[in-house]
């Protein structure tokens, strides 16, 4: 038997309801921002990935999966999603457009080669938004305004954002130089990871997830006291619309990004909920002002954020766990001769394409058979066909609750399901 490869999966049943549903959620907010959808490929060349993400860090040392195809050339499956979207905003020139900024969110699978755990898969599938064209400290409260929504529309409460800021290039130098001095008669004494960074990406190591509660991590410098005043003025300008959006928040200096092309603003939205533990974090993003320019575009600033789905997927579940997930049917009609069959079919089509969720029976089942089906299936209203009442132009009609029946004209019958819907 075939089998699906390690730290894959299969979407189907409820867990392909919550994929839908945190889909059509996600959608449904974002446009109410006037986000627009975009849509990139799933492998790319992969010199995008192994600059966007960095040569140095976990996901391309260790993560991604590169291959080379018929014509010998190195391609990558996507790990993450803000790389394609940028090369997608250079390469089309939307730099060029006049209504700026540009606003996307993107959902879709993303591809990483790491030890398959509860959570944690080699396909992922993840919801994003970019913003590319503003350095606007607004933008900034925007898109964190955004993932807090999305979240309470979810139903998921208790939910904080953790914020920090990086500040500008002065303030970032004079950090990092800081933090180099502080952990280097330590670092012998971290794990082998933050070893490795401390001479490739020392931010990194504040972000460790082996060390976080050691004394020489929580000891270490904070980067509010490297901020020059215009990065604190920026900062607190962010502060305060978040205040004036009443999004909860909370200073924590250790979150921060290791490439030199974040700066400013940089988030994750946590969760309390205990039975999470440690992977609380539902979302995670900042500003990367220096990645177009990066990637070879023009100087354009930039800010977004992704969530993976299966943590969303995970706690949603938890929320709702008692509560069944039920797969409800508007109206089933039941036939059982070739005759009724016929009548049903074009029934059947006619009430689908009046956005009436509707089903029928197509193995031969018998009335009873069909009865039971129907119930299985949560169904409201039941259409139940006969050959007489067909000959007088007449359909029986039953409410599925109530139990009541009603004959209804046959030319009349689509009129009245909506009605009474």
């Amino acid at each position: 038997m075939i089998t699906k490869p390690k730290g894959t999966y299969d979407i189907y049943g409820d867990n392909a309801k919550y994929y839908k549903y945190i889909e059509g959620v996600f959608s449904t907010v974002c446009e109410y921002y006037n986000y627009e959808y975009i849509r990139t490929p799933i492998f790319e060349d992969s010199e995008l990935f192994h600059r966007s993400v960095g040569e140095t860090s976990d996901i391309v040392s260790k993560e991604t999966y590169d291959f080379k195809d018929r014509g010998e050339r190195s391609l990558t499956l996507r790990p993450e999603g803000t790389a394609g979207v940028v090369r997608s905003f250079i390469e089309n020139k939307m730099y060029g457009d006049v209504n700026q900024p540009k606003k996307f969110y993107y959902a879709g699978t993303m591809y990483r080669y790491e030890r398959p755990q509860a959570g944690r898969y080699r396909e992922l599938t993840q919801i994003g938004v970019e913003v590319l064209g503003s350095d606007s400290e607004i933008i900034d409260a925007e898109v964190i305004s955004l993932a807090y929504r999305l979240l309470e529309e979810m139903g998921i409460e208790d939910v904080t954002v953790k914020i920090n800021t990086l500040g500008d290039k002065e303030s970032r130098e004079n950090y990092r130089n800081a933090l180099v001095k502080y952990l280097e008669p330590h670092i012998h004494e971290l794990c082998s990871d933050c070893q490795h960074r401390f001479t490739t990406n020392p931010l990194r190591i504040l972000d460790c997830k082996v060390d976080k509660d050691s004394d020489i991590l929580k000891n270490a410098p904070s980067i509010m006291d490297y901020l020059n005043e215009e990065s604190k003025n920026r900062f607190e300008k962010v502060l305060e619309y978040l205040r004036l959006l009443d999004v909860d928040y909370e200073i924590d200096p250790n979150i921060v990004r290791g490439l030199d092309y974040y700066n400013h603003t940089v988030f994750e939205l946590v969760t309390n909920m205990e039975s999470l533990g440690s992977a609380n974090t539902l979302c995670a993003g900042g500003r990367y002002n220096n990645l177009v320019s990066y990637l070879g575009g023009e100087n354009t600033p930039g800010i977004g954020f992704a969530s993976g789905v299966d943590r969303l997927m995970t706690i949603l579940k938890e929320i709702n766990k008692d509560k069944k997930i039920e797969n409800n049917i508007d109206v089933y009609v039941m036939a059982v001769n070739p005759e009724e069959r016929l009548t049903a079919v074009r029934l059947v089509q006619d009430l689908r394409w009046s956005e009436v969720k509707t089903e029928m029976d197509t193995l031969n089942k018998g009335l009873k058979a069909q009865f039971k089906q129907a119930d299985r299936l949560n169904t409201r209203t039941l259409i139940i066909l006969n050959s007489e009442d067909l000959q007088k132009g007449l359909i029986t009609v039953k409410d599925n609750l109530t139990k009541e029946e009603v004959k209804v004209d046959e030319g009349e019958i689509l009129d009245y399901i909506i009605s009474n819907l």
